[in-house]
């Protein structure tokens, strides 16, 4: 059992961003005894964010301001077992039910997993993630997104928006340029009823036993996409996404003030390496992360380690991949835990303060 030791995780996210030597660059710049202009320093400021990667920020006020992560949705081949698994390793008790899809609660909540049935012609995999969104109006977001060429539709597809009504609650969806399907809603959703979905009951189902590894919050989802650029520029112009760290080429997005993002896997359209869009693997949260503790619960519970990945990993193995510093790493590079549930569905678990940037915990992320 991992503890959870709450002085600890405060201390941990309170460290995971951290200044770059960047800053310390424009302060010695600001100071200099010689006298400068407001166009000098921004052509300072300029020159300076491209020769650290890090130049690719918002142009522009977001048109929908996201807060955070909210949920993931898997469809799975046998929803009994998944909930079976989970729930063992995990200690998720079920949040609400939709039909019988079952809501699996994530840390505190109202952050969840859900599970459903994948059906004869539905491959296993994750269907779509949910960001919330301040001041959720439909009418609004429908507006804003048209400005930014998505439109209403009946139908799910790139750059397309459809809503969908569950009783009385409202849930509204957006394909990106690769049809990845993006749901929004209110902050206090939590998958149940009433008009923002917040309409969860008090006490949740508990689970059959407590769990293996308490998981506290969702960190990243890595979207498979066409287009880096293309999606980098989709998500941060709709969004206000800032870029909050590069592994390798790989930018990294910031969801609502972090560390939660997006990493946008995937180079240009000719490239030579076209690749199926989706999204490749969901990333939860934990106390006191370290990895040959977390494999060792794991292979307790039936999941084999099998050493670094080198192609499909298939169901029920884990495995460490170390990030190193041509990939935005620690120099000794930094560990990122991956494992595969029953049919094969990515996951991947790391520290609470974990941003997708350097250091050993991948805590160190430009401010």
């Amino acid at each position: 059992m991992i503890s959870d030791p709450s002085s600890e995780h405060k201390r941990r996210l309170g460290t995971w961003w951290h200044t770059p030597p960047k800053a310390c660059r424009i302060r010695h710049i600001m100071n200099e005894a010689h006298p400068f202009t407001r166009r000098s320093v921004l052509h300072a400021l300029a020159a300076m964010a491209g020769a650290s990667g890090l130049k690719a920020q918002p142009s522009k006020t977001p048109g929908i301001r996201v807060r955070a992560l909210n949920h993931m949705t898997l469809f799975v081949s046998d929803p009994k077992r998944s909930v079976e698994f989970y729930q063992g390793l995990f200690g998720m008790p079920v949040q609400a039910r939709q039909g019988n899809s079952a809501l699996l609660r994530i840390g505190p909540g109202p952050q969840y997993l859900a599970l459903a049935a994948a059906g004869p012609n539905r491959k296993p995999g994750i269907d779509h993630f949910c960001m919330t969104v301040e001041g959720f109006d439909s009418g609004q977001i429908l507006k804003t997104l048209a400005g930014h060429g998505v439109t209403r539709s009946d139908a799910a597809g790139p750059l397309k928006a459809w809503t969908r009504m569950r009783g009385e609650t409202l849930e509204f969806y957006a394909g990106d340029p690769d049809g990845i399907v993006v749901q929004l809603q209110d902050p206090r959703y939590c998958g149940g009823g009433g008009s923002l979905g917040d309409m969860c009951p008090a006490t949740p189902e508990a689970p059959p036993r407590k769990g293996l590894i308490p998981v506290r919050d969702l960190s990243h989802f890595t979207l498979n996409v066409s287009d880096a650029n293309r999606s980098r520029e989709f998500y941060q112009e709709l969004f206000g996404m800032r870029i909050q760290a590069y592994q390798g080429a790989m930018p990294v997005v910031g969801v609502g003030p972090g560390p939660q993002f997006l990493a946008l896997s995937g180079g240009a359209p000719n490239s030579g390496s076209p690749r199926t869009a989706g999204i490749g693997h969901a990333c939860m949260t934990m106390e006191g992360f370290e990895p040959d503790k977390v494999l060792k619960l794991l292979a307790d519970f039936g999941i084999k380690a099998r050493g670094e990945a080198r192609g499909p990993a298939g169901p029920m193995v884990s495995y460490v991949s170390m990030r190193m510093e041509n990939r935005g790493g620690a120099k000794d590079g930094t560990p990122e835990l991956y494992f595969t549930d029953p049919d094969g569905i990515v996951m991947q678990l790391q520290d609470v303060s974990y941003c997708g940037g350097s250091g050993y915990l991948g805590n160190v992320c430009p401010s």
